[in-house]
């Protein structure tokens, strides 16, 4: 038996539409039993919040493609939660993405976050398309969108993408994309408002209307994230990160620094309009938890 589509058409677009917000999580992959448990548990704890969503990403180069969809369905089968599914070009054919976008649907899995992927040689190496594969983001919206009722989401970059001419031009794409079909648009990593805030407006100019979600990355180590941030091209603000060297030498102060500065900055996107939060979970709940807290938000309104 097919089980029953979990889809955001009448949820996250009536949503944002009628003012409401929308808070979602992001997780990835586990590559052993031991990280898979940990998963486990952060879904099954950040299940309580009733998210609108929760999605699951690829590993670089689109290398862990086949855990993603398992996990996404299990999703599916196993919780209350509608996951977002990631989809990548990368290392793959239109008949294989075909494939995937299926294996979705029988899984009851009607919301896909629609990507180019990084390059499979790594983020410094020029961008090369399988031969028999899409070359773009928007490719995949339109893909994906005339396979059946998906509602489909892309990726924004709040500063800018590492292989755009410039911000200007990002914005085109984004307005571009939701042209081909996209419901939303969910950010790279944000750490300043003031860098979020003018993406917006950027993309109003360009005639669209599509909601821009920031994505927020609760800091627990210094290093990762500064490894994350050179990878993505965030910007990390020197203010930010003045607070987190100061007290990089004690873990447990980094992490409570991490927690007040993706508080301040949830609340001060809020408070601009944005809306909702995507949450960048790295697979734990804690430090994610807290911030809702802090922050007093409804999840579903």
């Amino acid at each position: 038996m097919r089980p029953h589509a979990r889809g955001l058409d009448h949820t996250l677009p009536d949503l944002l539409a009628r003012g409401g917000r929308s808070f979602s999580f992001e997780f990835f992959p586990p590559k052993t039993d031991a990280s898979e448990a940990l998963l486990w548990d952060a879904i099954r704890r950040l299940e309580a919040l009733s998210p609108t969503f929760v999605s699951v990403t690829y590993g670089a180069g689109g290398s862990t493609r086949d855990r993603t969809v398992r996990i996404t369905r299990q999703i599916a089968q196993e919780t209350t939660l509608t996951p977002m599914a990631h989809l990548t070009c990368v290392g793959a054919t239109v008949a294989e993405l075909r494939h995937v976008i299926g294996a979705y649907a029988d899984a009851g899995v009607r919301n896909v976050m629609a990507l180019r992927g990084d390059p499979p040689a790594g983020p410094d190496t020029a961008w090369t398309p399988h031969p028999g594969g899409l070359d773009r983001a928007i490719d995949l919206v339109r893909l994906v969108r005339g396979l059946g009722s998906f509602t489909v989401g892309v990726a924004a970059f709040p500063d800018v993408h590492p292989e755009s001419p410039g911000l200007d031009h990002d914005a085109h794409v984004i307005a571009l994309k939701a042209d081909a079909g996209a419901a939303f648009a969910i950010t790279q990593m944000v750490f300043d408002a003031d860098a979020y805030c003018p993406l917006v407006e950027r993309v109003r100019a360009h005639g669209s209307d599509i909601p821009i979600i920031p994505g927020i990355f609760p800091v627990t180590n210094v290093r990762q994230i500064e490894r994350s941030a050179e990878l993505t091209g965030t910007a990390m603000p020197p203010a930010v990160l003045e607070r987190l060297h100061a007290v990089a030498d004690d873990p447990a102060a980094v992490r409570a620094v991490g927690v007040d500065v993706a508080t301040e900055l949830s609340q001060r996107l809020l408070d601009a309009g944005a809306p909702g939060l995507h949450f960048y979970t790295m697979n734990r709940s804690t430090a994610t938890l807290e911030v809702f807290s802090r922050l007093g938000v409804a999840v579903r309104t």
